[in-house]
């Protein structure tokens, strides 16, 4: 399927262990199987809540390709292919196009970081290996760096380079963003809380953790205020605001597996050095999805 800056709830996948330590690709069917059942409108794998960290390549790889068999074209599926090391990232982006993928998520430069030229290196240089479209995604609170304003308007000239996944939590850098890219450019908010506010300045949509947990009220916020019912989006979005930050009262995705294993979805447990929620936030936790109707 053609990626064309699709607008509404891109869900950020979480990968399914054993409890052996392996990738349960039966849970991930299923899992694929219920966020196109309810409508979501993108597919990311290997993301942040992905826990790709603690994944092998080889494990990486099989999960893309269990991915892009199971969705079948239904909905675009985006990879995150970013490291910090720009030759590895290029060589999984190409290996990822070829293995089907619609886009490409490619993160900035974390621990190592860069000055300004050559972060806008790292990303540029990427988009030219690849002929699908690349995102950037800004998160500066898992890598120590944000990306220049000015490094993001000049990628956004780019052919190649059609967005940004935006999870600073900071509306001003956004608002920055939102000024200084042209209507092609798709930004999207990477941070649940905040989707609204960034659709307000011209948002896409949303790359959500929210999402694995209730898809179909995700995908209907950002609906319902695209279509101009900001009321009811409004609405819905209050009404699980703490569910929402809730999902982040421990590093992601710790909260968001307990959340769907708390739900009966068997989605088995973090890889080191992520380890189960202490027992004060799962009872927080637990009352939450309580009071929102999912237990």
């Amino acid at each position: 399927m053609k990626f064309n800056n699709p607008k509404g709830s891109i869900v950020a996948m979480i990968t399914p262990f054993r409890e052996d330590g392996g990738v349960n690709f039966d849970v991930l069917t299923n899992l694929l199987e219920r966020q196109i059942a309810a409508g979501t409108d993108g597919i990311l794998t290997l993301g942040t809540t992905g826990e790709y960290p603690t994944m092998s390549h080889e494990e990486d790889a099989s999960v893309v390709a269990h991915t892009i068999k199971v969705v079948n074209g239904r909905v675009p599926v985006i990879v995150g292919s970013g490291s910090n090391c720009t030759a590895t990232q290029m060589e999984k982006s190409v290996e990822y196009q070829n293995m089907g993928a619609d886009a490409l998520l490619l993160i900035a430069p974390y621990y190592n970081k860069a000055n300004t030229e050559g972060m806008y290196r790292h990303f540029a240089e990427t988009a030219d290996k690849v002929k699908i479209p690349c995102l950037l995604y800004n998160v500066p609170g898992r890598t120590g760096c944000s990306i220049p304003v000015s490094v993001v308007e000049k990628l956004a000239k780019h052919p190649n380079i059609c967005g940004i996944k935006e999870a600073s939590g900071d509306m001003s850098y956004a608002m920055k963003i939102a000024h200084c890219v042209g209507p092609d450019f798709a930004l999207y908010s990477g941070n649940d809380d905040i989707t609204l506010p960034l659709m307000s300045i011209g948002g896409s949509g949303v790359i959500s953790v929210f999402a694995n947990v209730m898809p179909a009220m995700c995908r209907q916020i950002v609906a319902d205020y695209a279509g101009g019912q900001q009321d009811q989006a409004l609405a819905n979005h209050l009404k699980y605001l703490k569910l929402m930050n809730d999902l982040f009262i421990e590093v992601n995705p710790i909260p968001v597996k307990s959340a769907m294993n708390m739900m009966g979805l068997n989605v088995g447990p973090m890889r080191l050095p992520l380890c189960e929620m202490s027992p004060e936030h799962q009872a927080i936790l637990r009352a939450t999805l309580e009071e929102a109707g999912l237990l």
